[in-house]
């Protein structure tokens, strides 16, 4: 059983910074790629950013300059510092990891957390 807890979502204004983090728990071998995805209400799931176990990053064009992805491998947990915050970012953010159990790979999700920015 694998689970991924995201924390540190709210509410802030424009021009503000919040900081998320996402912690990998359970029967994992080894985490392959991390990232964070997010989903506006009448919008589909479009990812953010992500990580690889060796520490390339990639980020969607609307985040660049803004987000930053980091990992810390030894306590499986993902982290995006967002900064500048624009009403745009509203969205639920949902913590993904391409992982490895001692049986199989597979993607996991956590439950999301929301993000609201105010204007």
């Amino acid at each position: 059983q694998v689970q991924l807890v995201e924390s540190g979502g709210g509410l802030v204004q424009a021009g503000g910074s919040l900081r998320l983090s996402c912690a990998a728990s359970g029967s994992i071998f080894s985490i392959i790629d991390m990232g964070w995805y997010r989903q506006a209400p009448g919008n589909h799931r479009e990812l953010v950013a992500e990580i690889t176990s060796g520490g390339s990053t990639n980020y969607a064009d609307s985040v660049k300059g803004r987000f930053t992805i980091s990992r810390d491998n030894a306590k499986n947990t993902v982290y995006l510092q967002m900064n500048s915050l624009k009403p745009e970012d509203t969205a639920v953010y949902y913590c993904k990891a391409y992982l490895r159990t001692r049986t199989a790979f597979g993607t996991y999700w956590g439950q999301g957390t929301q993000v609201t920015i105010s204007s």
